[in-house]
């Protein structure tokens, strides 16, 4: 350059995407409908329209995913929803595993 300075060649450096988690629901035959549904509702965020298929999702296929999300929030929705089923006494099962 012409008044003495020079530049720096800019360095790339590539970020890798955390990789995300999904969170699945497993159906069972102990945990009521409407109480799933509630679970939806207040831990994922999940309207009660949305709650109720995914519900019935899970209930007619055996599982269903709820949520893609970082690891972090996944595995803590999956004990905050597993929390809630155990301290109302019912078996509601639900996993975080990686996204492929």
């Amino acid at each position: 350059m012409a008044n003495g300075t020079t530049l720096k060649p800019k360095s790339t450096t590539k970020l890798e995407r955390p990789k995300l988690y999904k969170v699945i629901l497993f159906n069972d035959d102990y945990t009521p409908r409407e109480f799933v549904t509630l679970v939806l509702k207040v831990v994922f965020r999940i309207g009660e329209d949305a709650g109720y298929r995914v519900m019935m999702t899970a209930h007619k296929l055996g599982s269903c995913v709820v949520v893609v999300c970082a690891k972090d929030i996944a595995e803590t929705k999956v004990s905050e929803a597993m929390d809630l089923a155990k301290e109302a006494g019912f078996p509601l099962m639900f996993k975080a595993e990686p996204e492929e």
